[in-house]
């Protein structure tokens, strides 16, 4: 009878060598894409109604090999040292963020048993795309953006707050220019967001611009600001995969006496 502790390594990212495991992670990569695949077609009127009894056993059996999955890391987390308790251990892994995607990646089906309204149940469908982020626990390049997003979180806190101050400046400023003349248009700050966001980013619809000399000529300051503010967390993100990519190249520091890795 396989063990506790084995189960743990086979679910856990192969080491080399470990066959089963690695064979566990090809299949759950392989039935992840396959479930993203799934539904994407199923959005296609001709193909959901042709393939409606293919695609739902599929989803039934998906789910079912996911909920085993999810069930055997905590059933068998126990094993690792870390998550040692019956109890806390396995609320201390469910609280993990793969744990949470791989729990929201399956709970839309069990609603229904639950009571819960089919009305509400279709919105929630929309979370079983979050079974590709489960890819996160095998390539070490999506994890790479974790961490990079980790390191630099003050940074892009900073730069979102200046980027919705300057959304909310940009949309009042231009209500109070434009709304007695198209008070259609630009009816509350809230719909001259839209515009702020439109033009802020860079993209202009079109649907909504500026007529007054007064709005045009604040709408060329906030179109000029915003090429440089949005371009900021790019450059955030952009230096911290630079010095995430630099670590991994020099490796673990060790120190030079008793030889254990430094922090």
């Amino acid at each position: 009878m396989i063990s506790r502790k084995r189960i743990w390594e086979i679910l856990q990212v192969a080491k080399p060598g470990d066959f089963p495991s690695r064979v566990f992670d090809i299949t759950i990569l392989s039935l992840i894409v396959l479930n993203v695949l799934a539904v994407v077609l199923e959005s296609v009127p001709g193909i959901a109604r042709q393939w409606a009894s293919s695609l739902d056993a599929f989803e039934t059996g998906s789910l079912l090999v996911f909920t085993a999955e999810y069930a055997a890391r905590l059933w068998s987390c126990t094993a690792d040292p870390r998550y040692a308790s019956p109890w806390r251990g396995r609320l201390r892994l469910a609280r993990q963020p793969m744990l949470l995607v791989d729990l929201l990646a399956i709970l839309p089906f069990y609603l229904p048993f639950l009571g819960v309204d089919l009305r509400t149940l279709r919105a929630l469908r929309l979370f079983r795309i979050l079974r590709i982020a489960k890819m996160g626990r095998y390539y070490s390049s999506l994890a790479l953006i974790g961490r990079v997003v980790r390191s630099k979180k003050e940074e892009l806190i900073m730069a979102t707050a200046l980027t919705l101050i300057l959304l909310l400046f940009s949309s009042t400023l231009l209500y109070y220019c434009e709304n007695p003349v198209q008070p259609e248009v630009f009816s509350s700050i809230p719909a001259a967001m839209w515009w702020a966001v439109a033009t802020l980013t860079t993209v202009g619809y079109g649907d909504m611009y500026p007529v007054t000399p007064m709005g045009k000529l604040c709408a060329g300051a906030i179109a000029v600001l915003g090429i440089g503010l949005f371009a900021l967390p790019a450059g955030i993100l952009g230096s911290g995969f630079v010095e995430e990519i630099q670590k991994q190249k020099e490796g673990p520091k060790t120190c030079p006496h008793c030889g254990k890795e430094l922090p």
